[in-house]
């Protein structure tokens, strides 16, 4: 469906970034891969990419807290594969404090990933979009763009704001032949994910699976988690014709949890 286009993906080197652009691989997208990770596993997963797909499958490890980094990185995405048809902005992270101890470094640091990078990336990709009449803008955002969590002040900001920066996107590029949208995630079982289940249920003599649901149900009314490959299926719906009239929407994907 998408041969031809060519994708930037930040963090992209695992997790639901990775989903996403292996998904877009596998519709014939050229994709450029970014995030951080040792040299040589980041290597094999490029070529893996390449070879299983048939597509171009390039890498920078631009970081997205610094924006000439990102500037680069899309200037690296034109000159290595020609064009730049489809932006996700993925990259995040995250730090966990109560607003009176939340260190101000961590916010700062907070705040540029998950949101200023955001902004970077849109704008150094639009003229691309602009010139061939044609763009994808997707935002991974968080079910923590429309509703907020104690002690994540930092990150409960940057994805509202994400949430906000597609609104004014899609509005400005309604009729150019671009959309803009975010997707917002509830709980997603990533390898990190696990790792806080397991730790919770040694730390309260649980069971593994009693841990699992007693965490998901803090925030979802469905006791299951999304994972990267769903979320990268809706990614790919949003890149296809048939949603060529959705734009500056926060599509939930997060078991019932903001409907409550």
């Amino acid at each position: 469906m998408l041969k031809g286009k060519t994708a930037i993906v930040t963090g992209s080197t695992s997790g639901i970034g990775l989903g996403i652009a292996s998904a877009l691989a596998a519709e014939g997208c050229a994709v450029m891969l970014n995030g951080f990770g040792e040299a040589n596993a980041i290597e094999a997963l490029r070529s893996k990419l390449a070879n299983e797909h048939g597509v171009s499958v390039a890498y920078s490890p631009a970081n997205m807290a610094k924006p000439q980094e990102i500037r680069d990185l899309v200037a690296d995405t034109l000159r290595r594969l020609g064009s730049v048809d489809i932006l996700v902005n993925n990259a995040g992270i995250q730090h966990v404090d109560k607003v009176a101890d939340f260190p101000e470094e961590r916010w700062d640091a907070v705040i540029a990933i998950n949101m200023s990078a955001a902004f970077h990336a849109t704008k150094a990709a639009l003229p691309s979009m602009l010139d061939k009449k044609w763009g994808r803008i997707i935002n991974i955002a968080s079910a923590h763009g429309l509703v907020a969590s104690a002690e994540k002040c930092a990150y409960v900001t940057a994805k509202h704001g994400i949430v906000g920066l597609t609104k004014v996107v899609a509005i400005e590029t309604a009729n150019v032949g671009v959309t803009c949208n975010a997707i917002c995630p509830g709980w997603v079982l990533t390898p990190l994910v696990q790792k806080q289940i397991e730790a919770r249920a040694d730390a309260e003599n649980i069971p593994v699976k009693q841990a699992r649901n007693d965490l998901l149900r803090e925030k979802q009314p469905m006791l299951d988690f999304s994972t990267p490959e769903q979320i990268a299926a809706l990614a790919v719906f949003l890149c296809g014709e048939a949603a060529r009239t959705i734009t500056g929407a926060a599509l939930s994907i997060d078991g019932g949890w903001v409907a409550q």
